[in-house]
């Protein structure tokens, strides 16, 4: 089977990840790719891309079978949602929205669509966390009682300086992020749409759980947008957690996600920094996991592939749907309508 792709967003992640990945696969054929600016034309003619357009609707007619959407964030919502009622499978950049009940929407119609749909969320394709994840599903921590999930990130220009600088750690040849995505609160910008995305829907695939309160204090730090993000959290079934984010580490650190899942039988410490996974029970039993160097740095490579994968038949796996996506979502909504509340404890959902 051959899967007729188009883009939607044609910008500097795009064009440094996803497009190299499914050009350089046999069974993808890029129809056509939808965007802004005059670069649009060199991005098709480099990626082998049928046809342009600014049109993205345009672009949906074009006898698809999947689309891939890589908009600023507060457009995903009614690209998604035009693409699931044709019918097309949908790879959507994180966040999917920006709230609560928009995610939601999402997951019900690709579930009545019967439609393939992929967040990319590199970390959730690991052999470390994927095997991380097999040892929870085996039973060997019990009933979740406590959880903490922290993610720190240089990221510090593309939330408050020039965006434009994250281009030397990614290979891409059009413009960088722009600053109205990423450094504007009214289009989704900020830490935690932007960061805890990832941490958050980590921690929600290897638990299984859902938040249902969340208490949370948001700090700018002299930005337009959050930089730090913190937050008690209760979940579905009475587990507590704890939430905290940082966008400035210096550039020369490695990212930090630690996910810490703690059992009525034991203990999960995931840590992407320092390459760690380890599973001790209280009754001796241990797993601690040898990672290969270099493999807890991020990247997006497994998601792309396994996108097309899922839709030819060659893997039944998604680590990241529709539901990850929609609890990480909601979690974020809650934790920014509570920190502009005064750090109030806010219901997660109903």
């Amino acid at each position: 089977m051959t899967v007729r792709l188009g883009a939607v967003g044609a910008g500097w992640w795009a064009t440094s990840n996803h497009f190299p990945i499914f050009a350089a696969r046999d069974d993808v054929e890029l129809v056509g790719v939808c965007g802004l600016g005059p670069e649009l034309d060199t991005v098709r003619d480099q990626f082998g891309f049928g046809f342009s357009t600014g049109d993205y609707e345009q672009l949906l007619d074009a006898d698809l079978d999947a689309v891939v959407i890589t908009t600023p964030h507060d457009l995903h919502y009614e690209q998604a949602v035009r693409a699931i009622d044709r019918g097309l499978h949908v790879l959507v950049e994180k966040p999917v929205t920006l709230k609560a009940d928009t995610a939601w929407d999402l997951q019900r119609r690709t579930a009545a669509a019967g439609v393939h749909f992929v967040v990319p969320y590199g970390w959730n394709y690991k052999p470390f966390t994927e095997r991380a994840k097999a040892l929870i599903d085996a039973g060997h921590l019990g009933e979740l009682q406590y959880v903490q999930c922290h993610m720190a990130s240089p990221t510090r220009g593309l939330f408050a300086g020039d965006p434009n600088d994250i281009r030397a750690l990614w290979d891409s040849e059009t413009s960088g992020p722009s600053v109205s995505t990423w450094q504007s609160p009214e289009h989704g910008g900020g830490y935690a749409h932007g960061q805890i995305t990832h941490s958050s829907a980590l921690m929600f695939w290897l638990s299984g759980l859902r938040a249902a309160t969340v208490a949370g204090r948001t700090s700018l730090g002299g930005a337009r947008v959050d930089l730090f993000d913190s937050a008690v959290l209760t979940f579905d079934g009475g587990a507590l957690g704890t939430l905290s984010g940082a966008a400035t580490l210096p550039d020369i650190n490695p990212y930090q996600v630690d996910v810490k899942l703690f059992g009525t039988e034991g203990v999960l410490l995931l840590d992407t920094e320092r390459e760690r996974v380890s599973l001790h029970r209280y009754d001796g039993q241990a797993w601690d996991l040898d990672i290969e160097p270099g493999s807890g740095a991020y990247e997006c490579i497994e998601p792309p592939n396994r996108f097309i994968d899922l839709i030819t038949g060659a893997s039944t796996v998604n680590n990241s749907d529709a539901s990850i996506a929609a609890r990480s979502v909601e979690l974020i909504d809650a934790l920014l309508r509570s920190s502009a509340a005064g750090g109030v404890e806010v219901a997660v959902h109903p």
